[in-house]
């Protein structure tokens, strides 16, 4: 195997402070449209113009949130300008959830997560894209998976941040819905969004989002996705076994990288969703001193990520990695995934793994999923 290189990475501030954080909820250079779909309307938003036959990235934001509050502040940093050159981007609001949405009629039945998956192939065929590249949050990515397991022709790779691969169980349920009786939608969220520590730390960033919460988001559509939400189904994938069901277990076919700080409530979650994919496709980059919004607090070193990432899909192949700097040879507890499709075997060494890393990175042998600290 190839020496292993320690990488590390320059320091990235958080984009989030009172001065920059209208700006960074900014849109630049959009198209905006309202999609009617099987399951109602979608507010889409389309930055840039597609690229012959290359996939869109399309986000999906979480609960609490929308497109703007949840990705703005990474795809406006400096160095996402580097990707986003090569690729259009798709904004997805979940209905309701956009900027100045109105609220929805009485009686209106709010979308399942299953069908809030189902809206996006059509929107895609009504902006006339083929494929994606998935980046979602929470909800979000749990949205983008069922949609991959649903339509896996369309779906390219996926970014998965804080993603929960469960259903809700009824303990979780009943105690959401007793704190629900004694507790405002908008603490509800926060606690969804940040641990215990975040919220006691970094109070700049909790007021940001406490603020745009209970003033920019509809609060009775923002109770409808929320209950979608803690409705959900468990996504019902396996990790694949060679030699016992690689040809039957249940698993998203396109690469993925799993993305969580290790402050973030998501932890567990997403440790568990990890141990249920197929190793050689998966990569988990685990952010050290980050909490619920690794895309916000720590931008720059998740954008070195999804350069990989991208890359190791066979898209960028001159992509410069302008932050990494490799020292000497290291070893460390961090374990590497194997090989994978469009020549991911070669940039895991080098890529998804080694982004943002200023711990030493060990890659292993497979099937074991590349673990990193940043």
């Amino acid at each position: 195997m190839d020496e292993l290189q320690d990488v590390q990475l320059t320091e990235i501030k958080p984009l989030l402070n009172d001065k920059n954080a209208a700006r960074n909820f900014q849109d630049f250079d959009c198209q905006e449209h309202d999609i009617e779909t099987a399951f109602g309307v979608v507010h889409v938003t389309m930055r840039g113009t597609p690229k012959g036959n290359r996939p869109v990235i399309l986000t999906y934001h979480d609960i609490g949130l929308n497109h703007k509050s949840c990705f703005n502040a990474f795809f406006n940093f400096e160095d996402m300008q580097e990707i986003t050159q090569h690729f259009a981007v798709c904004h997805v609001d979940a209905p309701g959830q956009q900027e100045g949405a109105p609220p929805f009629p009485s009686g209106y039945q709010y979308p399942s997560m299953d069908e809030l998956a189902e809206m996006l192939p059509a929107v895609l065929t009504h902006l006339n894209l083929k494929s994606f590249i998935g980046i979602g949050l929470g909800a979000g990515a749990y949205i983008l998976s069922r949609c991959a397991l649903s339509h896996p022709d369309l779906v390219e790779g996926l970014v998965l941040i804080n993603v929960d691969p469960c259903a809700k169980g009824w303990i979780d349920w009943a105690a959401s819905k007793f704190s629900g009786w004694t507790t405002n939608i908008v603490d509800i969220v926060l606690a969804h969004h940040f641990g215990h520590e975040e919220l006691q730390a970094n109070l700049d960033l909790i007021q940001t989002y406490r603020l745009h919460i209970a003033q920019d988001i509809n609060q009775d559509n923002l109770q409808l996705f929320l209950t979608s939400y803690n409705s959900r189904r468990d996504l019902e994938i396996e990790r694949p076994v060679l030699g016992i069901n690689e040809n039957t277990a249940k698993t998203l076919k396109c690469p993925a990288l799993l993305v969580v700080g290790d402050n973030s409530p998501a932890v567990e979650a997403v440790v568990e969703c990890n141990s249920r994919l197929d190793p050689t496709k998966t990569t988990l980059l685990k952010m050290a001193d980050c909490g619920g919004l690794p895309q916000v607090v720590q931008p720059g070193k998740l954008t070195e990520a999804f350069k990989y990432f991208v890359q190791g899909m066979g898209y960028m192949p001159a992509a410069s990695m302008t932050r990494l700097m490799r020292s000497r040879t290291h070893s460390s507890s961090s374990v590497g995934s194997g090989e994978s499709v469009r020549s991911r075997s070669h940039t895991s060494n080098h890529g998804e793994g080694s982004a943002g890393t200023p711990e030493g990175i060990d890659l292993q042998d497979a099937p074991q999923t590349m673990e990193v600290s940043c």
